[in-house]
């Protein structure tokens, strides 16, 4: 497995319909909104599923969330502790930052890709161990092309959470969701962060299919199944480390406006690429 060593951008056109993309808990989980009234999903919750999809594929995560655990660890500690090498590296005195982040990367595929923060005490007294790791896999907070509209909806729960009761009053309760929204993901790939993470030719196509199946196995009451798509993700690969053109350029390259005044549907938008001279883009469609 070579590592990188050529830049790369990606971008990914996705729609929601009746459902909540992320919900914002500071403000009673609405669905997430700018200033200007347009829809956003947090890089935080994208790689989140992320994560979830390249752990679907069978790889090493570190940060798993609770309810797709696939161990016992129930702290990212503990599942540091399990590794060897790295519970070595805890015990010891003289702790190597560097040992560490080469170790952690090699173990898990979400370290290499966007980094983590080790931030462990060690147990007998030693040096224990804080280790900053960048990783190379930069994604921005998707936005939504036009402002978005949000339907709220009162909902009830009529059953007692106690036995012994008498059946209690209704608890009242607010769903949220977009009607219909298109938003877009921009992300890069940067060859020199790849370098010391030990990123991977392989491991850029897994993240490619992670993109593509972003919303695979990820159903919930917020969003059930079909409610989020993805439609195209577009691949550019650079034929240098540090690329023909700037991340901002590429991403300019994707142009999308809605042909009607409210849009339903994704047919409703016209979507255009300006290709740039001497850059090759893969365009995948969304299964």
């Amino acid at each position: 497995m070579s590592t990188l060593d050529h830049k790369i951008d990606f971008a990914v056109v996705l729609s929601v319909k009746s459902a909540n993309p992320n919900g914002d808990p500071l403000n009673g989980n609405r669905p997430r909104q700018n200033y200007d009234g347009h829809g956003e999903i947090s890089d935080v919750a994208i790689k989140r599923k992320i994560r979830n999809r390249l752990q679907d594929m069978g790889e090493s995560i570190f940060v798993q969330s609770n309810d797709r655990k696939v161990d016992a660890f129930n702290s990212l500690r503990e599942r540091a502790d399990a590794n060897a090498d790295l519970n070595k590296i805890l015990k010891s005195k003289t702790a190597s930052s560097d040992e560490f982040a080469s170790v952690a990367c090699q173990e898990w595929i979400d370290v290499r890709s966007f980094g983590q923060v080790f931030a462990f005490k060690s147990a007998d007294k030693g040096a224990g161990v804080s280790v900053g790791v960048r990783g190379p896999v930069s994604i921005h907070t998707a936005t939504s092309v036009n402002p978005i509209d949000i339907t709220s909806m009162q909902i009830t729960k009529s059953v007692n959470s106690e036995p012994g009761k008498d059946r209690g009053s209704d608890t009242m309760g607010m769903k949220h969701r977009v009607d219909y929204g298109l938003y877009v993901i921009y992300g890069s790939i940067n060859t020199q962060l790849a370098e010391k993470t030990g990123f991977t030719y392989e491991d850029a196509d897994k993240i490619k299919q992670a993109l593509v199946t972003l919303f695979e196995n990820d159903s919930s009451a917020a969003r059930p199944d079909g409610s989020m798509e993805i439609h195209k993700v577009y691949w550019w690969e650079h034929s240098s480390k540090l690329g023909q053109y700037s991340s901002a350029k590429v991403h300019r390259s994707l142009t999308i406006k809605s042909r009607v005044e409210e849009p339903k549907t994704i047919d409703d938008y016209s979507i255009e690429l300006n290709e740039l001279e001497g850059l090759k883009v893969e365009i995948i469609d969304g299964l």
